[in-house]
């Protein structure tokens, strides 16, 4: 008895010390998670974490920008795997007849642009018609070219078994090709318009020669256009690579659409295939509107809100500087 009255006070003193750490530890809360803080920046899309996607069968999501404010919207979301320059921009945004008048300089001008926005998508390039059909030489030059001035990690091509030797030589050098094949919009006067590629037996039996060449060549995955989506999962099938169908059904690896039909900007046909996102046409059409009315009404810019304020006094001395009378608001003279 009297050594445990003897041991009380260290007891109750190793007891207090117990509750307060108790007390601590239940004040340290998880943190609530705050809906408006910003996603963890992903890691950079690499041609690996592509092929991991297609083998766990992650559907990847493809865009395709043109320039600064595209490439920033693309990376906004952290779920968009690849960012592609697609000679699409011929149309969209220079307003060409078809993707063949792009040039090469134009091509890397903008793909410029879209590098300086873009972060964690991996970044590919198209090959713009001409610039990888003359010679294997001049396809290289012409994709060193991409890699080197634009910063693109990646070129596109569109074609067929034709195209073989180019994608085998850019694969041996070092730069990733993505094939292209089906609908081929850059051949589009050949086919005799934008049509579906492969409804037939033999048409479906190119297509699929045509994919299967392209991946023994070494691309590192392949677009798949504007084909039955039968043939679309076969395709997918049958390849080791990923597939990015545009048209193509849903089966594929994943999905490509341009940039302007899923904001709902482009005013042009609207392919079966297109889905529309946003409708920022009409709000963009409207904010020009009221701009501009509000310019010819006068109530921009705002005097106090929209304006920059001098100083009253200096404002005085450069009008005396100028040689001019100071006048009171009150009609009076200011000295």
């Amino acid at each position: 008895m009297a050594s445990l009255l003897t041991h009380t006070p260290r007891l109750k003193n190793d007891l207090a010390a117990l509750l307060i750490s108790a007390r601590r530890r239940m004040s340290v809360r998880p943190p609530v998670k705050d809906p408006t803080t910003p996603p963890i920046p992903r890691k950079k899309v690499t041609i690996q974490a592509l092929h991991a996607l297609r083998q766990s069968k992650t559907p990847i999501a493809m865009l395709t920008a043109y320039d600064y404010p595209s490439a920033l919207a693309c990376s906004s979301s952290t779920l968009t795997d690849i960012t592609l320059v697609g000679d699409s921009l011929a149309q969209v945004c220079l307003g060409y007849a078809s993707t063949t008048q792009l040039t090469l300089d134009e091509m890397v001008h903008h793909a410029k642009a879209v590098a300086r926005g873009t972060t964690h998508p991996l970044l590919i390039a198209d090959m713009p018609f001409g610039s990888y059909h003359t010679s294997v030489s001049d396809a290289v030059a012409n994709a060193v070219r991409l890699v080197r001035e634009a910063g693109v990690e990646g070129v596109k091509l569109e074609g067929g078994r034709e195209i073989v030797d180019v994608v085998k030589k850019l694969t041996e050098v070092g730069i990733p090709v993505m094939a292209h094949v089906g609908l081929l919009p850059q051949r589009h006067s050949a086919l005799s318009g934008y049509k579906v590629q492969g409804r037939r037996v033999e048409g479906a039996r190119r297509v699929v020669r045509d994919a299967l060449a392209l991946e023994e060549a070494g691309a590192f995955s392949m677009v798949v256009e504007a084909v039955p989506k039968e043939l679309g999962r076969y395709i997918t099938e049958r390849v080791r690579i990923p597939t990015i169908g545009i048209g193509a059904g849903p089966w594929t690896s994943g999905q490509v659409l341009v940039f302007d039909d899923v904001m709902g900007t482009w005013s042009g046909h609207k392919a079966k295939f297109v889905r529309r996102f946003a409708n920022m046409k009409d709000v963009r059409d409207t904010g020009v509107h009221r701009y501009a009315e509000a310019v010819r009404d006068g109530t921009f810019p705002d005097a106090e809100v929209e304006s920059y304020a001098m100083d009253e006094n200096e404002w005085d001395k450069f009008l005396q500087s100028e040689g001019l009378h100071v006048q009171r608001e009150n009609g009076g003279d200011r000295a």
